[in-house]
């Protein structure tokens, strides 16, 4: 996105000095892994404010309000829980949140982790979460960025990419893969979905899966975008474990594979190095499905 708004502390400072005069004498400052999507800051100790980046995630905002207080007391893990709603202001053109602190070390940050706990952790709170009642839940759109609907949406983006050629997957064997997705489809009801269970979107605390943030991307419809930590995130054992936790069939996960290569694809084309794309696209060749 070219509209991307920079946020620093200074502006975050005046934002909640003016619309929340009760918060004016807790510190703001960077937390240590912030988003893309959104930028984070804390607020004293048990606060965070986040803010959109770009007007493409400004749906978010208020999904997130409407369905996590609703989610959170379901749900086996600790999840963002919201507090108060900002305004635009201050030069900021967009809607933004508090919300409570949850502690934790992203994982990204995190040392020793057991990968094989971590998968059934992760598996276990998906599964949870996917059995909340859906209805009336957001559908894939442009709020997540159409998680949800299935992986053809992007069909022309990953095959004109997969032409580009990369030296970690052939493009003849991408093009199985995706294909292979194509032929299958979610046809049960609709049921919810984390959108984007990534290193930088779960919390540890002595080596296991603490809290699962950034709801974002959430929704409701098909779950196949729930396991493509199985080939971003894991390998040998642990994939199997989060595979057999998270107990969904084999043409969803062919359709989790199909999401998985198209975002290992568009990244990798964009920046070249890029590891844990790369990385991505190492595992789907060595565990392609087809």
């Amino acid at each position: 996105m070219n509209d991307r708004v920079e946020v620093d502390a200074a502006l975050v400072r005046r934002l909640v000095d003016e619309q929340f005069p009760a918060y004016r004498s807790l510190l703001v400052w960077d937390v240590a892994l912030s988003g893309w999507d959104n930028r984070t800051f804390r607020l004293g100790d048990a606060l965070s404010v986040r803010l959109p980046s770009a007007r493409g995630y400004v749906e978010q905002v208020a999904k997130e309000h409407e369905w996590l207080p609703r989610l959170a007391p379901q749900l086996p893990l600790p999840i963002p829980q919201p507090v108060a709603l900002g305004e635009p202001g201050e030069g900021y053109p967009f809607p933004w949140s508090v919300y409570r602190w949850l502690p934790g070390t992203p994982l990204g940050l995190a040392e020793d982790v057991d990968a094989v706990a971590l998968a059934a952790d992760l598996g276990a709170f998906l599964t949870a979460l996917r059995r909340l009642d859906a209805a009336g839940g957001p559908e894939a759109g442009s709020h997540n960025f159409y998680r949800g609907a299935p992986p053809a949406v992007y069909r022309e983006e990953a095959l004109a990419a997969m032409s580009a050629g990369f030296r970690d997957i052939d493009p003849v064997l991408a093009r199985r893969i995706w294909d292979a997705a194509e032929e299958t489809a979610w046809e049960r009801p609709a049921v919810w979905f984390h959108g984007d269970a990534a290193p930088g979107n779960l919390l540890v605390r002595n080596g296991r899966l603490s809290a699962v943030i950034d709801f974002g991307t959430s929704g409701v419809g098909d779950p196949a975008c729930d396991l493509v930590p199985a080939w971003t995130m894991f390998d040998g054992d642990a994939r199997r474990v989060f595979l057999e936790a998270v107990g969904l069939d084999a043409a969803t996960e062919q359709r989790a594979r199909a999401w998985a290569l198209w975002k290992a694809l568009i990244t990798v084309r964009d920046s070249p190095d890029d590891a844990p794309s790369r990385r991505t696209l190492a595992r789907l060749a060595a565990d392609p499905g087809v």
